[in-house]
């Protein structure tokens, strides 16, 4: 076992194992490359001018008609209780239950008419809208932010992609959720926080060192650096090492990166700032997803909820476990708004927004008709995703739905367009293959599949 604080150097027991670092830190998330590294090494000296990504993933589905495509003429039991409300963006409007976000309508433009086609569980639209595709034949696809990180690498010793605050838990389909790299391979994994940045004793887990570095005295912690530095140059200096997955090596030096710990350091923020994007859960994240796009990290994913069950959600069908209308617009609705607006306000004033993408995107829509619980139940014939930033140009309407907000009217988007879409504004060729299970190239997105072009 290799301890840190050791009295001699740590043996590695003839050869080195996954084991030992593993107990440095829990380090088999990270999903770092040692080729990936040096080539973002080389690439120093040239100016970065790399688009980046944040995706705010609206777990639970919201509701069209309740949010972003309102139908004011349909009858009472489709219109739904809200009225719409003008942006500065001219001729949009959205749902009174937004008003932060409607001062900002010209930075963002409203896909409204995303639909799928699977069945309606909540894990086959996250697959879809985080991958491009569903999983057939036990093959799973990697995570968009997985493959940027797969093409591009990380800059420096950050993770190229990390999902906040944790993976996506139980929904209800027993799915995988396309939030890892699939085919690509554990090394091209996101960094998850594993953490919650609201609460007042927020700690990185992954960050830390192990549990009986505690034991060392004031003093002697000091002279942890320089443990870690010896010890990596005796490690890399024994041959097995060298066999090591680069992401194990990777995730020794993030774990020592002073960059690192600052980017993950939020209690660095000023309060002020900390307000303006509320101290909720999703709040904090948001505020954390800028500090790591500042920082250096290329894409970042954040799961508003991290599973329906027994937490007021998007996913209102109106009765027990899960959230009704008047309960989303009161609680989901204003914690949206207000973190929302705040990300796209914190960008653009550190000249962030020009490169960096940001998208807010459900697994699929609701029902048209409320249901005698007083929710919307599950509907991937057509929902709203929004999208800005970087080369996105804000202040447009994305095709439109039928009256009844039921399937797409005109210029029907698939989930693999929306994918082909963000991959054009990362910079990424959409039908650029990967290799697949088997060595067999699979592209980015489909062939016949093609960018929004009229979002660039």
């Amino acid at each position: 076992m290799l301890r840190l604080n050791a009295p001699r150097p740590a043996s590695l027991c003839g050869a080195v194992r996954r084991r030992d670092f593993l107990h440095a830190g829990t380090l088999a998330t990270l999903g770092l490359s040692l080729p990936a590294y040096l080539r973002a090494q080389q690439a120093q000296g040239t100016p970065d001018k790399d688009v980046n990504c944040i995706m705010l993933f609206l777990l639970g589905g919201p509701s069209q008609l309740d949010t972003w495509d309102l139908k004011p003429n349909a009858p009472a039991e489709v219109r739904g209780p809200f009225k719409p409300i003008k942006t500065n963006a001219p001729g949009i409007e959205i749902s009174e239950i937004f008003p932060k976000m409607a001062k900002h309508g010209d930075k963002f433009s409203l896909i409204r008419s995303v639909f799928h086609t699977a069945t309606a569980v909540h894990d086959t639209g996250h697959q879809m809208m985080q991958t491009g595709r569903l999983f057939t034949g036990g093959v799973e696809h990697p995570h968009m932010g997985c493959t940027l990180g797969y093409l591009r690498g990380g800059r420096g010793e950050l993770p190229a992609h990390v999902i906040l605050p944790r993976l996506m838990g139980r929904t209800g389909g027993n799915l995988p959720h396309g939030q890892n790299a699939g085919y690509l391979g554990k090394s091209y994994d996101p960094f998850v926080l594993n953490a919650d940045p609201s609460v007042a004793n927020f700690k990185v887990p992954d960050l830390l060192p192990p549990d009986y570095i505690s034991d060392i005295r004031a003093e002697r912690r000091q002279k942890l650096r320089d443990a870690i530095d010896g010890e990596m140059q005796r490690f890399e200096n024994v041959a097995a090492a060298k066999q090591l997955d680069d992401s194990f090596h990777q995730a020794y030096k993030l774990m020592s990166s002073p960059r690192a710990r600052e980017a993950f350091a939020i209690e660095k923020e000023p309060a002020a700032v900390r307000d303006r994007y509320g101290r909720t859960r999703f709040g904090q994240c948001c505020l954390m997803a800028r500090r790591l796009i500042e920082a250096g990290v290329r894409f970042v994913t954040v799961n508003m909820f991290e599973t329906v069950f027994d937490e007021i959600t998007w996913d209102i069908h109106g009765s027990k476990p899960f959230t009704d209308i008047q309960e989303m617009s009161k609680l989901v609705a204003p914690n949206f708004d207000q973190a929302y607006s705040a990300l796209l306000e914190d960008l653009k004033e550190r000249g962030l927004l020009e490169k960096t993408m940001v998208t807010a995107c459900g697994e699929f829509g609701r029902t048209p008709k409320i249901n005698p619980a007083g929710g919307r139940d599950h509907h991937p014939g057509v929902w709203t995703v929004i999208i800005g930033g970087g080369p996105i140009q804000g202040g447009q309407v994305i095709g439109e739905s039928d009256e009844f907000g039921y399937a797409p009217k005109t210029r029907p988007v698939t989930t693999g367009e929306f994918a082909a879409t963000i991959f054009k504004g990362l910079g990424l060729d959409p039908h650029k293959e990967l290799p697949g299970p088997q060595g067999r190239p699979i592209p980015l997105a489909d062939f016949n599949l093609k960018p929004i072009e009229e979002l660039f």
